[in-house]
């Protein structure tokens, strides 16, 4: 017998996705912000530090509607919605910490570097 739903979540995987879309887009333009006051900052002052605070709460909104997105996607193909809840919000928590580690260690390295200069992926290729 195969479990069916009979009114699967397809407004709340179109809600997650259009949050994480327009929350990844508010990162985006609050990073590049970010960035330039602080190149900006160390002409001035050598010792200006680059802060990540203002870039939590979008990046955060882009987490939530990764997860509502997954949870609701799993259980759209049949999960049940604990299971889809179990598996899509660890996936999404673990994924967003990890690209929220890399984004810090990524910044740390361009400010002990001297700029984002030294990011140049391409020459590693």
């Amino acid at each position: 017998m195969y479990y069916y739903s009979f009114h699967p979540p397809y407004f709340l995987v179109i809600l997650g996705l259009f949050v994480a879309v327009t929350s990844g887009a508010a990162f985006s333009g609050t990073l590049k912000l970010n960035l330039q006051e602080w190149q900006q900052g160390v002409t001035e002052n050598p010792e200006a530090r680059l802060s990540t605070k203002s870039s939590i709460f979008p990046f955060l909104g882009v987490g939530i509607g990764i997860g509502l997105f997954l949870c609701s996607g799993l259980r759209i193909f049949g999960f049940s919605a604990l299971l889809a809840c179990a598996v899509g919000l660890p996936t999404a928590l673990f994924t967003c910490w990890l690209v929220w580690k890399q984004l810090g260690s990524m910044l740390a390295y361009a400010e002990s570097k001297g700029g984002i200069e030294s990011l140049d992926l391409d020459s590693l290729f």
